[in-house]
């Protein structure tokens, strides 16, 4: 049974020192609560930060003891790694950023290096615990360079990652100076999870533009590896604030919230102070709201709960300043002796008055600038089960919009829309207030904290198998002696072995990717081995395969087979004639004049269309838009059209590299023989050759292959192999 291994910036507890004592108290997040709520038995192992700086080695040991019963390992952390890396670099560098307000975006190198160092530490704490059976979930934005680091020590252990805030569009994203370091480090896993499928979106477009990588419905192949990008909204405990179990007595603050609602029509407002959350948007929107509807003064009261944050930092300081004259100035144009427009309280909330506050709220007024999901507008949804009353104001901007569509969805910036929406949530009639309730309560019991937790985990342990399988496929040590055993056991061997993709990685330019050093010595010695013969079937013209390798002992299959080299002139297939390019070429043009990077490659008998240097959704964008005049084109005239890496090739039916293998099969007997190849066309050459060959796809794309290796640098290594053996 795997363990799971959960990481994240800090434990679920606080240690606090207390009469000289160290004190524990267990945290009742969301996370806590979802992932607590996994299958018991799978055994669960938290590490993270224990929230104080602990710096006497003693109570380090006698700390990490007491945790270890309750499965709790603490990552200790210096005063200035916590200011350098959390304060720093994850608070003043990527939330910002992340949230969009690059304007507060700070870009300072000692800050990343103390990102780099505490992800390190973490990786160090974990790595020593970790197996290889395991499945590791790693969290949030503090953690997104630890995936690859922990990927460094344990190849094939199962990973996951959840990114708990927004992840910003390619084009914001790109402006980070560590954005390549960011992005690597989170392909680290094998499943990387986010609220909104934007998010995600967002995520797949810069491991593209950044990084290379292209995905097929959110898989991304990294090296020998798949993984997911999907999306995993997380949910609230629901039962939690729908039945909470609270006690009101006179006097405390949860009966002061319900006497002070009482005949008045309540929008209540609660954010964490942070400029991501648009709270003087929202005060400036509630007093156009006065200025146009009077009719409403003394009858609605907006109670705004502000719960401090990052007090120390400028920006923040400079928020709380500006909250505190907004307030002010509402109230004083409009407030009376005995009705203050704006209730404003700079404190955090206990569990009893925020369920009272929801309760009594007619209208939770949640409009932040940007958030990865935003829970409290689930929270005061769930609170309603009861009384089905109220109305939720939701911004468009807060990933909990694309699940709570039944909300009063706004523009957080555009105020005339916010004060539209609460004049149509107070004139709202009681049935439609409850059907949008209802709907909304639906979708939040069924996708609750512990959905979110138990989905994400069954993604990762269906993956888990998912990639097992695909190694039982991968050229494993026994499979590779076997094969070189019986290479060397043979007298006659044939080796039949596509370019591009195989024997060279790809390249923009088509051009430049010219054979180098270690690729000729290698050819060079296999053909001069006895008992060789070595064949390149590449979809390349003629004259290129000849210019490039024409001077050693090889033989050839060009153009997917129209030309063939056996001995020392090139034959070609007599059937063919290339008197329909006149009539495809125009097409093409026209598509290289509207595409500017794309360029045509004219062989003798096909014409190819190449989109490698331009934006891949450009391409093909092109492609839908000509297939079909395309198709019609060729239809009569006995053509095929082959859509491959980034080029899409037009020649003759009936020809293919599998038809061309068949010369070197005829007739001819061979006591060992060995394929590869990377594309689609190459699946014509495995179907071609008998049970006992040794077929290998180059990549992890589903083959009638026997085997597979992840890349280029793999196929190198096993030919170094082969000549080793000839």
């Amino acid at each position: 049974m795997p363990r799971l291994i959960i990481i994240s910036n800090r434990l679920p507890l606080t240690i606090n020192r207390k009469d000289g004592e160290l004190h524990y108290y267990p945290s009742a997040g969301g996370l806590a609560t979802g992932l607590n709520s996994l299958d018991a038995s799978m055994e669960r192992i938290w590490i993270g930060w224990p929230g104080k700086e602990i710096t006497d080695p003693q109570e380090q040991r006698s700390i990490a003891a007491n945790l270890k019963e309750d499965g709790l390992v603490p990552v200790f952390l210096s005063q200035k790694e916590i200011d350098l890396y959390y304060g720093g670099f994850s608070n003043k560098t990527i939330w910002p950023h992340f949230h969009y307000f690059t304007q507060f975006t700070t870009y300072n190198d000692e800050y990343w290096e103390a990102y780099q160092t505490v992800n390190k530490k973490f990786a160090e704490a974990s790595i020593p615990i970790i197996r290889e059976d395991d499945l590791v979930w790693v969290h949030d934005y503090q953690l997104m360079l630890l995936p690859a680091m922990i990927r460094e020590a344990f190849s094939s252990t199962s990973i996951g990652f959840f990114l708990h805030i927004p992840f910003p569009s390619y084009e914001v994203f790109r402006v980070l100076p560590w954005r390549k370091e960011i992005l690597e480090g989170l392909l680290g896993a094998d499943q990387i999870g986010f609220h909104t499928f934007n998010y995600m979106r967002h995520f797949l477009s810069a491991a593209y533009r950044i990084a290379g990588f292209e995905h097929n419905f959110g898989k991304l192949t990294v090296g020998h590896r798949l993984v997911n990008v999907d999306v995993f909204p997380m949910g609230i405990d629901y039962d939690k604030y729908a039945f909470p179990e609270i006690q009101l007595n006179h006097g405390d603050s949860s009966f002061s919230i319900k006497k002070l609602a009482k005949g008045k029509q309540l929008i209540i407002s609660i954010d964490r102070l942070d400029y991501t959350k648009g709270i003087p948007n929202r005060l400036l929107s509630f007093e156009k709201f006065l200025l146009h509807y009077p009719e409403y003064h003394r009858k609605v009261s907006l109670m705004l709960v502000v719960v401090p944050s990052r007090s120390s930092v400028d920006q923040y300081q400079e928020l709380k300043e500006e909250v505190d004259k907004l307030v002010g100035n509402i109230n004083g144009l409009y407030g009376t002796f005995d009705w203050t427009p704006v209730q404003y309280f700079y404190r955090s909330l206990n569990f009893n008055e925020l369920v009272t506050l929801y309760q009594e709220g007619d209208i939770a007024l949640i409009t932040p600038l940007r958030d990865g999901m935003n829970l409290v507008a689930k929270e005061f949804v769930a609170s309603k089960e009861k009384s089905k009353n109220g109305v939720l104001i939701l911004s468009e901007m807060a990933g909990a919009s694309n699940e709570l569509m039944d909300a009063l969805i706004v523009n957080p910036q555009d105020s005339n829309n916010i004060v539209a929406a609460i004049h149509q949530a107070l004139t709202m009639t009681e049935p439609e207030r409850r059907w949008r309730l209802s709907n909304m309560q639906e979708k939040l019991k069924k996708y609750n904290v512990r959905h979110w937790a138990a989905t994400f985990i069954k993604e990762q342990k269906k993956l888990m198998e998912k990639q097992k399988d695909q190694h039982t496929n991968v050229l494993s040590r026994q499979d590779r002696e076997d094969l070189l055993q019986k290479y060397k056991a043979a007298d006659r061997r044939l080796l039949i072995l596509d370019y591009d993709g195989t024997l060279m990685d790809f390249h923009p330019d088509p051009q430049a990717v010219q054979p180098d050093e270690q690729l000729l010595r290698l050819l060079k010695a296999l053909t001069e081995a006895t008992g060789n013969r070595v064949v390149v079937n590449s979809g390349r013209d003629r004259h290129t395969l000849q210019d490039w390798l024409g001077d050693l002992p090889l033989q050839f299959a060009a153009e997917h087979g129209v030309w063939v080299k056996q001995e020392h002139d090139w034959q070609i297939n007599s059937s063919l004639n290339n008197k329909w390019k006149k009539d495809i070429r125009p097409l093409l043009e026209n598509l290289v004049e509207r595409t500017p990077g794309s360029f045509i490659e004219e062989k003798d008998y096909s014409i190819a269309w190449h989109y490698r240097q331009i934006d891949r959704d450009l391409g093909e964008k092109r492609v839908r838009e000509f297939r079909d005049v395309l198709l019609y084109l060729t239809h009569n005239l006995d053509l095929q059209v082959l859509e491959g890496n980034k080029v899409v090739e037009i020649k003759n039916a009936g020809v293919n590299k599998g038809k061309a293998t068949t010369q070197w099969l005829n007739g001819q007997s061979w006591d060992f023989i060995l394929a590869m190849g990377d594309d689609h066309t190459d699946e014509d050459i495995f179907n071609a050759l008998p049970e006992e060959a040794y077929t290998i796809k180059i990549g992890l794309d589903r083959s009638q292959a026997n085997f597979s290796l992840p890349g280029v640098k793999e196929v190198r290594m096993l030919l170094e192999e082969l000549v080793a053996h000839s």
